[in-house]
């Protein structure tokens, strides 16, 4: 999988070390996510199932037994009952729910814990971005996409985020439980029900233990609803987490105001672009969905789990989907989708950081340091980026949101707004990835073709014109 990457590597701009530190990071067990992206969340009580350096870091089915009080034992328990039980979709998304919720409530590396949103920071969270979209009237013909905006503790994230996580992960978790059921011979299938129905059940606790981890680090990390280039809330709802907030600008040297304002064109400008483009949201998802239909599962590895699984053992089945179980299929069809993908949300980070840009540069003196920090952020990745990279090579940052915002500019210097904006009326008018690699190529190619066609329609339309008309009765 880490050959076929989504983020392929950072751009020269970039840090050389943006993901070995991150690598040195998570070998050394630090940083927030788990070592295991498959392992187990804290239990309640602070029992671990298998944490970094903890006692079941090899084993958490032994972390279970070995060294829990029995208070953690009952809880232990009724989550591997919770497991084998499940009977719903590809991935059990009510544990997804209470590891996502129990990982916020231990806080962040740093010590900080989530709260519940007070008065003032409500109204700070309304008043940025009401400023905003009052900002960016001047900088794109889009007009304000944000109904409503709302301040969001880390726990309402998780709440607001979780149905868009679900219509991104089931597809390709979908593929692996049908796998399962698969590898078997068919006459064996039915005598091997029980087994494989308890196989599924927990696939589908894995992808719920990995998701829920990952959305649960995530909600420690992100500003809006809109950090990673796709629409995780419910549509037209900006959206501000005002301690993940104080905690992103604390060491920037920043006025708090004026990091919370940038943040807030941002979240507004995401919001323009996914209310104003109803095609857009469902062409990124789709994107997403159409890479996952083009992944296959190794199924002589799954055949040797299924024909060694031990139900005393079913960690083995853990192991099995970390290790590389999922491989991007070598055709046309899967590059292709990967190119879509790949460019589409190179284009929307690039739109937003050109239209973020061009409304703050007048008003705010930390607009070039605010935005250079954010693009960083951006191509260092995260929880997020780590979980899809695991299920399905495929990482979710915006690897030439450089490219695409040079070739917003200069679409902005050659046509105005208005006819940067209107490329986004339809999908194929937008650039393409080789269309990245030469952006001013790509404005005056657009714009000799618009000329040679109305000439061409002229053309023919004074043809037609000047030709007699046909006799009905020549025939």
């Amino acid at each position: 999988m880490s050959d076929t990457p989504f983020g392929f590597g950072l751009p020269p701009e970039e840090p050389d070390d943006g993901d070995e530190g991150k690598k040195k990071d998570q070998e050394s067990g630090g940083g927030q996510g788990p070592a295991n992206p498959f392992g187990f969340g804290d239990l309640p009580g602070g029992g671990g199932f298998g944490g970094p350096g903890g006692p079941g870091a090899d084993n958490p089915f032994a972390a279970m037994f070995g060294s829990l009080n029995p208070t953690d034992l009952g809880a232990a328990f009724q989550q591997l009952g919770q497991m084998l039980s499940y009977e719903g979709g590809p991935v059990n998304w009510d544990m997804a729910k209470q590891i996502a919720r129990q990982t916020v409530s231990q806080g962040t590396s740093d010590g900080t814990k989530d709260a519940s949103v007070g008065p003032a920071d409500r109204t700070a969270v309304q008043e940025a971005v009401r400023l905003a979209d009052l900002w960016l009237d001047d900088a794109t013909s889009l007009p304000s996409g944000a109904g409503s905006a709302v301040a969001w503790s880390r726990a309402e994230w998780v709440e607001a985020t979780l149905p868009a996580w679900k219509e991104l992960v089931d597809p390709v978790a979908e593929r692996v439980g049908n796998a399962m059921g698969d590898v078997l011979p068919e006459e064996m299938q039915a005598m091997a029900g029980p087994l494989i129905g308890m196989m599924r059940s927990m696939g589908g606790a894995m992808f719920g233990t990995q998701i829920g981890q990952a959305v649960g680090v995530l909600a420690g990390e992100v500003v809006g609803s809109t950090d990673i280039g796709l629409p995780l809330g419910p549509a037209g709802k900006a959206a501000l987490l005002p301690v993940n907030i104080d905690a992103f600008g604390k060491d920037l040297g920043v006025p708090k105001e004026e990091v919370r304002l940038y943040l807030a064109l941002r979240e507004a400008a995401h919001q323009r672009l996914f209310t104003h483009v109803p095609w857009l949201r469902s062409h990124l998802f789709g994107a997403v969905d159409g890479y996952a239909r083009g992944i296959k599962v190794d199924t002589a590895k799954l055949e040797d789990v299924v024909g060694q699984f031990d139900p005393q053992n079913p960690e083995q089945l853990q192991d099995a989907l970390q290790q590389g179980m999922f491989q991007p299929e070598d055709t046309p069809e899967q590059k292709a989708a990967l190119a879509r993908l790949e460019t589409a949300l190179a284009l929307v980070e690039g739109w937003v950081d050109a239209v973020v840009h061009a409304a703050a540069k007048p008003r705010l003196s930390s607009a070039d340091a605010l935005r250079e920090t954010l693009r960083r952020r951006r191509a260092s990745g995260g929880p997020a980026e780590q979980t899809f990279a695991t299920l399905i090579g495929l990482e979710l940052r915006p690897r030439r949101l450089r490219d695409a915002s040079r070739l917003w500019a200069s679409l902005t210097d050659a046509r105005g707004v208005d006819g940067r904006d209107a490329l986004w009326s339809h999908p194929d008018m937008l650039p393409t990835a080789t269309d990245l690699d030469d952006p001013d190529g790509f404005v005056h190619r657009e714009q000799l073709d618009f000329s040679e066609l109305d000439k061409m329609l002229g053309e023919a339309a004074d043809g037609s014109a000047g030709k007699p008309e046909k006799d009905d009765d020549s025939e």
